[in-house]
């Protein structure tokens, strides 16, 4: 049974580390919540040790810069482990060849370029990556949409055809299929994933819920046996992939499913809640509106 809270600290002395989502958590796309600013910050002083674990399809240099331009500080973390991380991980063991074809943004583009500390080690040993047209590509890479704020889905729907008729396995660097960038809802790589395993297309996938940014953040945290909590509003990423990894999670109810639980997003109604996670068939350890 999922058990409200209120306040991040009710709970803080249980854990030794969190692993934190972003979008939703502790941004909205464009400015940080001062509460889960001010959460994390304490968790940090009573000795915690923050994961800033996002599914964000860049690696966590790209990541820091863009918290550090949104004004989010830096000392209400330790360390960012992303979903572009440990699939940067595998384009350079050659999980889909080494031509791939790219579909994403140019913001996108440190995905290719970046390869922030033992990942850069393990790229220098790496033969390299060519990116190259569909008709050419071994396998595809997908960060996301070209343009989000403009495109859907179905604008990639020849484009996902030919590369699953061609038999191309695509790497998804984002299992996420919708983010609230303020108001605005945005797709992202997971639907385009989505989209090509229903024509029948192969899609690996590497951030939440799948284990290998988990055994990531665990790697890079450096911790023995630490008891973790997982903190989300993702039900099918930052629950679903924390109750896989037998941890706690923490699902935060005001974020991309709040609509769900009643008109006030600061009070989710109960039985809505319960009703809803019972569908999810999924139950977090515990719930609160916002992180705080």
């Amino acid at each position: 049974m999922t058990e409200m809270i209120r306040n991040l600290s009710d709970i803080a002395s249980r854990y030794d580390a969190v692993l934190c989502d972003l979008w939703g958590c502790l941004h909205n796309g464009k400015t940080p919540f001062p509460a889960a600013v001010a959460a994390l910050r304490g968790f940090r002083a009573g000795g915690g040790k923050v994961v800033l674990l996002t599914n964000a399809p860049r690696p966590n240099s790209a990541i820091q810069r863009q918290l550090e331009a949104m004004g989010v500080p830096g000392d209400a973390w330790d360390l960012i482990v992303s979903s572009g991380d440990a699939a940067q991980a595998a384009m350079l063991s050659g999980a889909v060849g080494r031509k791939v074809f790219h579909i994403g943004a140019p913001k996108d583009e440190p995905f290719f370029t970046e390869f922030p500390g033992e990942t850069g080690a393990y790229a220098a040993s790496q033969p390299p990556i060519e990116r190259v047209g569909m008709l050419e590509a071994e396998g595809i890479v997908c960060t996301g949409l070209t343009d989000d704020l403009t495109e859907t889905p179905h604008d990639y729907r020849a484009q996902l055809l030919l590369g699953k008729t061609r038999g191309l396995v695509m790497l998804c660097a984002n299992p996420d299929i919708v983010v609230d960038m303020g108001d605005k809802r945005l797709y992202c790589a997971g639907a385009l994933a989505e989209d090509y395993r229903a024509m029948g297309g192969e899609a690996l996938y590497y951030g939440k819920p799948h284990p290998p940014v988990y055994d990531l953040a665990r790697r890079r945290l450096g911790l023995d046996d630490p008891r973790l909590l997982c903190i989300g509003d993702g039900i099918s990423t930052d629950v679903q992939g924390g109750v896989a990894e037998g941890l706690d999670t923490l699902f935060i109810t005001g974020g991309i499913a709040t609509e769900r639980f009643g008109d006030d997003p600061a009070n989710p109604d109960p039985e809505l809640l319960e009703a809803w996670l019972a569908q999810q068939q999924l139950s977090p350890t515990w719930a609160m509106p916002f992180l705080a």
